[in-house]
């Protein structure tokens, strides 16, 4: 699509490489050619945009063959318009002076062309086929007949359209008719397939039964084998017997040796042991003895010593208890006596309150007192008798 701007109530369009314009003004053409840049007015010109590359047409239709089958047709027709001039002067190619876009649908018309005039071809070659050998060579022959009949076909000169290839795809048929159709080759394969899997199956129960008579052999050799090994154990075990019996009684008899020469070095070592405890124990007992007597001697000092000094320590004991007595004795004498002096002196009243405060102190604490009205009565009756008299 050419690109088309504005500038001062002017447009100014650029085209591509692969876009033919045809810019007319008056009925008299200004530019042709493709790749065009140039200033027109909107209301004066009439320009047209013709495509000039290769463009790719798919179509899919169906036909039917000649044993009233019905297949799909998928194809493809590669074209280009060789002629720009005579396209535009056959189908409406102009574009918008403003926004540069096709007035009308022209590529529409030329796909609607080349799909009608391929799909009769296609439809004439396959109306006298059959639907197998159609599977089998219909694409190719589909395929030359659409290209031969594009080729003949004088509308497309006329129009400037050249065709530059023509593709088909696939040939299909209907789903239940393909499933019908593959059937047989399923069959055959599955058949095959059964075939070899039956051979592999013998072939494999063949080796199965010689891996089983090379087990089995080998079961018998190793059992051959293994009663040889416990013969031949059974000597080895005879031998190290033997031998170790040899080596026992070898032992033995040093062990018995040496125990003898260990017995009679442990009764002499005994002997002088024996010898010399006694010497010692003796020169002990002796020591001890002599010990014994100093200490008794030293004791017998020392209880001596000790009795005499106890001796004079009770009697000074004694001595100063005697005059500690003595001494206390005078003292409570004088103070009874000067107590029975001042208590002579003193009137009734007097002992009474002291005797009181003295039972006072030796009593023990009273936290409560309770007063009966009994007795509070009497204390009272008798502090009004002695307040009267």
């Amino acid at each position: 699509m050419a690109d088309i701007t504005r500038r001062l109530g002017r447009r100014h369009l650029r085209g591509t490489p692969t876009a033919h314009v045809r810019h007319h003004r008056g009925g008299k053409l200004l530019h042709d050619g493709p790749g065009l840049s140039f200033w027109f007015r909107a209301l004066t010109a009439a320009i047209s945009e013709v495509p000039v590359d290769d463009r790719e047409l798919a179509m899919t239709f169906h036909a039917r063959t000649a044993d009233f089958q019905d297949v799909a047709v998928q194809a493809t027709v590669t074209y280009r318009i060789g002629d720009p001039a005579v396209a535009a002067a056959r189908l409406d190619f102009s574009i918008d002076p403003d926004t540069g876009v096709w007035r009308g649908t022209p590529l529409e018309q030329l796909g609607t062309l080349l799909t009608e005039t391929a799909q009769q071809h296609a439809l004439d070659v396959l109306a006298r086929t059959p639907l197998s050998e159609a599977l089998a060579d219909g694409v190719a022959a589909v395929r030359e007949r659409i290209a031969a009949g594009l080729g003949a076909e004088p509308r497309l000169p006329a129009t400037g359209i050249e065709v530059v290839a023509v593709r088909v795809m696939a040939l299909r048929p209907e789903p239940e008719v393909e499933r019908a159709l593959r059937t047989p080759a399923r069959e055959q394969i599955q058949q095959e397939a059964d075939r070899a899997t039956y051979e592999r199956r013998a072939v494999a129960v063949e080796r199965e039964r010689a891996i089983a008579e090379n087990e089995l052999a080998s079961q018998i050799e190793l059992a051959r084998r293994e009663e040889q090994l416990v013969d031949q154990r059974g000597t080895n075990a005879r031998r190290e017997a033997e031998e170790h019996a040899a080596a026992d009684a070898v032992r033995a008899d040093a062990e018995a040796t040496r125990t003898v020469r260990l017995a009679e070095a442990e009764a002499a070592r005994s002997v002088k042991l024996a010898e010399a405890e006694a010497a010692r124990s003796l020169k002990l007992a002796e020591a001890e003895a002599a010990r014994s007597l100093k200490l008794a001697d030293s004791e017998a000092a020392r209880s001596v010593k000790l009795g005499e000094a106890e001796a004079a320590r009770a009697v000074a004991l004694a001595r100063a208890e005697a005059e500690g007595a003595r001494e206390i004795g005078e003292a409570r004498a004088t103070a009874q006596a000067a107590w029975l002096r001042v208590h002579g002196e003193v009137d009734v009243a007097t002992l009474h309150a002291l005797t009181g405060t003295r039972l006072a102190e030796n009593l023990p604490r009273i936290d409560s007192v309770t007063v009966s009205p009994d007795v509070l009565t009497g204390l009272l009756a008798k502090l009004g008798s002695t307040e009267g008299a």
